[in-house]
C-alpha cells in the first residue's frame, strides 16, 4: 500500500516509530542505532528507515515542520499502515529559566494556538494529551538511564516569528515548559484514530535566557532522546 506522501516500495513499516521532524535526523537515528536497516520512503525527501533495535524492530521517519506536516504522516501512518505507537523526537525553545540547553522534556500534555481541533466539531476545548502509556514508559526508562527529565504541558504553535512579543510571556505564566510546533496534531490524531503517542524533546535554546544550539547539534548531538525513545520500546 502506498499514499500520495509515503510510497514504501514493499517494505515493512513497524509498528513503533520515531518521528524527528528533520529527516537527516531519521538518518542519523537509522545509521547509529539500527541493524538490518532497510529504506521504505523517500518521496520529498522526507526519509524513512525500518530496522532492528536489540532485536525490536521500530521505524524513524521524519514529518517535516509544523502541525500540518505531521498532520499528514500520522494519519497515514496510523489509518494506512497500522501503526500503533507513535513518539515524536524533537527540539523546542523552552519557556522556563531553570530549562537548560540539552535538558529533556516530556510532553505530557500539548497546548496549541492552532486551530486543527475545528474538523472535529467538538462542542467544547479538546485538550491534547500524551498516551499514559508511552508516558510512564518514558519516565521509567530515563529513570534507569540515569537522564534527567522535565514533564510537563508543552506548546504547539502554528507560529516560528510571530508579531506578539508578548505571546511567549503570556504561556510562560501558565507553566508551559517549551514550544515546538507539532506535537498537538499528532497527540489529536492519535486519540482520534485509536494509536499512542508522546512527544520527547531536547532543548535547543531558551527563549527566556537566549542560550541556544547550532543547526548541525540540531540533527546529531541530541541522542539521549533517542536513547530513552528506543530503550522505552
Amino acid at each position: 500500500m502506498n499514499t500520495p506522501h509515503i510510497n514504501t516500495n514493499g517494505n515493512k513499516i513497524a509498528e513503533s516509530i520515531l518521528l524527528p521532524g528533520d529527516p537527516l535526523r531519521a538518518k542519523f537515528i537509522a545509521d547509529n542505532f539500527l541493524t538490518d536497516v532497510v529504506q521504505f520512503n523517500s518521496v520529498r525527501n522526507m526519509l524513512g528507515f525500518t530496522g532492528k533495535y536489540k532485536a525490536k524492530e521500530v521505524s524513524v521517519m521524519g514529518t517535516g515542520m509544523g502541525m500540518p506536516s505531521i498532520g499528514i504522516y500520522s494519519y497515514e501512518l496510523i489509518s494506512k499502515f497500522g501503526v500503533k505507537n507513535l513518539i515524536r523526537i524533537g527540539s523546542c525553545g523552552a519557556l522556563q529559566e531553570n530549562l537548560k540547553l540539552y535538558d529533556i522534556v516530556i510532553g505530557q500534555g500539548a497546548s496549541t494556538n492552532s486551530n486543527f481541533a475545528h474538523q472535529y466539531n467538538l462542542p467544547g476545548t479538546f485538550a491534547p494529551l500524551a498516551s499514559y502509556e508511552l508516558l510512564s514508559k518514558s519516565v521509567s526508562t530515563a529513570n534507569n538511564l540515569g537522564i534527567d527529565v522535565h514533564v510537563g504541558n508543552i506548546l504547539s504553535t502554528d507560529i516560528f516569528y510571530n508579531d506578539n512579543k508578548e505571546a511567549e510571556l503570556s504561556w510562560k505564566k501558565m507553566g508551559i515548559l517549551g514550544v515546538e510546533m507539532e506535537a498537538a496534531a499528532l497527540y489529536m490524531n492519535a486519540a482520534r484514530l485509536g494509536a499512542n503517542a508522546l512527544c520527547i524533546l531536547t532543548v535547543s535554546d531558551n527563549l527566556i535566557t537566549h542560550e541556544e544550539t547550532t543547526a548541525e547539534e540540531r540533527q546529531t548531538a541530541f541522542v539521549n532522546m533517542m536513547k530513552i525513545s528506543l530503550e522505552m520500546l
